[in-house]
């Protein structure tokens, strides 16, 4: 199954509720204040956020009126250019060795992702090893092995409540001894106390520039899409502790609400990296731009 087969199928529910808006509203009526007013509201409601909305019908009826569009059937392609515009952001292709740290509150699918993460290198014949760096959360590691071990990749871990940072420092030793190629970083996601986790972050920082300076270091953001605007505020306050290189949107496929997306990228100016749309190891797919607005139109 294609890429873009898996995305559709991940939207359905999204595009039940966004896409069946927006086909009754491209059916047979005029392009007037009323049919503004209900992509409007069909696109908040969706989660797509008011200043991404805002600029969306903005794009929109310049475009119509710079084109000469007047027939609403025709509109909706125009739609479709300008949504396609909204979520397309640069993110260069990865550079090894590389260094990924993972960052996300708990309860948002984070270890799974990492296992996820870890298979999808394999597969495209990367070896990888993984560091348990949440040393803050009870069975943390334990949870990160058993989705290691399903992915077939090495686990380095410490006692519980040791540094974060020696667990780094030791799993980036070890990747260079043995010359593997991606560095995956499991790290705490407790926001209530952001303080300590910024001063671990940047720590944790300091190790990978150390030990690791000639490597590609990207940070990734897990969010639940779930979550619609919840998500936008967990991803400024990651972004203010650290710069966030690329978000991972899981739970793609339970939700309604997909709109996030570009209420995210529009907002934050951060890509959409990949997308879970499943509880399998191979339900990790990276982001498709033109898969994702086909899939919900």
């Amino acid at each position: 199954m294609g890429i873009f087969t898996r995305i559709k199928d991940a939207l359905k529910r999204t595009k039940a509720s966004l896409g069946k808006k927006l086909f009754e509203m491209f059916s047979g009526r005029a392009l007037d204040e009323e049919f503004y007013e209900e992509l409007e509201m069909s696109l908040i409601t969706a989660d797509a956020g008011v200043e991404a909305t805002q600029q969306i019908l903005e794009q929109l009826k310049w475009r119509l009126y710079e084109k000469k569009v007047k027939e609403v059937d025709k509109a909706r392609n125009v739609l479709k250019e300008v949504l396609l515009e909204q979520i397309v952001c640069d993110f260069p292709e990865y550079k090894f060795p590389l260094v990924i740290l993972i960052a996300g509150v708990n309860g948002v699918g984070k270890t799974t992702t990492i296992g996820k993460l870890a298979k999808s290198f394999l597969d495209d014949g990367k070896s990888v090893i993984i560091a348990a760096a949440d040393t803050f959360r009870a069975a943390a590691s334990e949870q990160l092995e058993i989705w290691a071990e399903r992915a077939g990749v090495r686990v380095v871990k410490h006692s519980e409540g040791s540094d974060p940072a020696a667990v780094v420092f030791d799993t980036i030793s070890s990747a260079i001894a043995k010359n593997t190629d991606v560095v995956l970083i499991d790290t705490a996601g407790r926001l209530h106390n952001k303080k300590n986790l910024m001063e671990e972050l940047k720590k944790i920082k300091r190790v990978i520039d150390r030990t690791a300076p000639h490597a590609d270091v990207r940070n990734l953001l897990v969010l639940d899409a779930t979550m619609g605007q919840n998500s936008l505020s967990q991803a400024e306050s990651f972004d203010d502790i650290i710069q966030i290189d690329g978000i991972i949107l899981t739970k793609l496929d339970s939700t309604a609400k997909g709109g996030i997306v570009f209420a995210l990228v529009t907002e934050l100016d951060i890509p959409i990296v990949y997308v879970g749309i499943g509880e399998k190891i191979d339900d990790l797919i990276p982001f498709d731009s033109e898969s994702f607005v086909d899939g919900i139109l």
